[in-house]
């Protein structure tokens, strides 16, 4: 058997890191099963430094199509273009796409059009809010997968209430965690820490990317204002990267000289900052799962989360938008006035073997 794995971004390097190992080994025990790495980017790409796949241990992808355009639209059209010479030159009998985005949707239109098994990695994600794109590139991947790998019970509610048939959705469990169990013990301390005379256990963590939230800028400097001021004298960290940095920076009150903007981290010092807060503010869902692991409050700046077994069952809570809602929860966070949390059904770390073997065995 012949797996293409897509990646359309960063994030998507830590769920198929996991899928990636067991393949390995399923070969080294002499399973007949290859895999191709394929990324939707550039090798040049800013965010896809070395040390990552150093740090998750596998290596680079094997082959970059260079589809990058500023238009989702445009976007689109390249990586179906250039997804489609690849399905031409490399035998294929299973692709399997991660996520939400338009080259994660666009690869998935483009084999499922030249007869390519379709699989789905964290399918069943909504948000139920058909104005965001990402909402219509769910709905048409898992409209087209011929088989749906879903993190949790939710997920696979939202694809069967959809039409799915129940033969092709398969419940795998959250495959972030398989990556995160596998490195935890492997976690770096930040030198940023003693830099900064920071103590593990005293801080918050900030992150920030949604485009949303970077384009309204006076209530984006408000929500600023509110955390910064309901953390007291918690010191906050945020590794922000690229605009997110640049529109922060312009954004901070004078006052906020507890808090820090520091350099992007790797993988493993990211993991490391993340497991040693004393909470999480973030409008990541990657970022909130882990939190959920780690049993660290998080706050997530969003109205809803792909996963809502991090609020219901987690330590997540969701703030929207709203600078007081945030001051709030913020004020009890620092406080350590936090809710009890248990890990969600199948958080297990072992996701990726459920997946290689249902593969192996359709």
């Amino acid at each position: 058997m012949n797996i293409c794995i897509v990646c359309g971004a960063r994030p998507n390097f830590m769920k198929v890191a996991p899928l990636v190992k067991a393949i390995e080994n399923a070969r080294q025990q002499g399973d007949d099963v290859a895999f191709s790495l394929v990324y939707a980017g550039s090798q040049n790409d800013p965010t896809l430094e070395p040390q990552l796949f150093t740090d998750l241990g596998i290596a680079p992808p094997d082959v970059y199509l260079d589809a990058e355009a500023d238009s989702l639209n445009v976007l689109a059209g390249n990586v179906m273009f250039k997804f489609d010479h690849y399905l031409d030159t490399h035998p294929t009998d299973v692709v399997i796409v991660v996520d939400d985005l338009a080259s994660t949707m666009s690869a998935a239109i483009t084999a499922k059009k030249k007869g390519v098994t379709l699989a789905h990695l964290v399918a069943g994600t909504r948000s139920f809010d058909i104005s965001m794109p990402k909402e219509i590139n769910r709905l048409v991947i898992d409209g087209l997968s011929d088989l749906l790998f879903t993190a949790g019970a939710g997920s696979d509610s939202n694809v069967n209430r959809e039409g799915a048939n129940i033969s092709k959705t398969y419940m795998v469990g959250n495959i972030l965690m398989d990556t995160l169990r596998a490195n935890h013990s492997r976690f770096q301390r930040p030198e940023v820490l003693d830099q900064l005379g920071v103590a593990e256990g005293s801080y918050l963590v900030f992150t920030l990317n949604r485009k949303a939230l970077l384009q309204a800028r006076d209530n984006l400097a408000n929500m600023l204002q509110a955390l910064c001021n309901a953390a007291g004298d918690a010191p906050i960290l945020a590794p922000l990267r690229g605009a997110a940095a640049d529109v922060v920076r312009q954004l901070l009150p004078p006052t906020a000289t507890h808090f820090h903007l520091i350099q992007p981290l790797p993988y493993l010092q990211f993991g490391w900052l993340t497991a040693g807060a004393k909470g999480i503010v973030t409008d990541s869902g990657n970022v909130a799962e882990e939190a959920t692991f780690n049993g660290v409050p998080c706050i997530t700046l969003n109205n809803y989360t792909e996963h809502i077994e991090t609020v219901t069952e987690g330590t997540n809570v969701l703030v929207g938008e709203d600078p007081q809602q945030l001051a709030d929860a913020t004020a009890r966070m620092v406080a350590g006035q936090w809710k009890s949390s248990t890990l969600p059904q199948r958080w297990d770390g072992r996701s990726a073997e459920r997946i290689l073997h249902i593969l192996l065995n359709k």
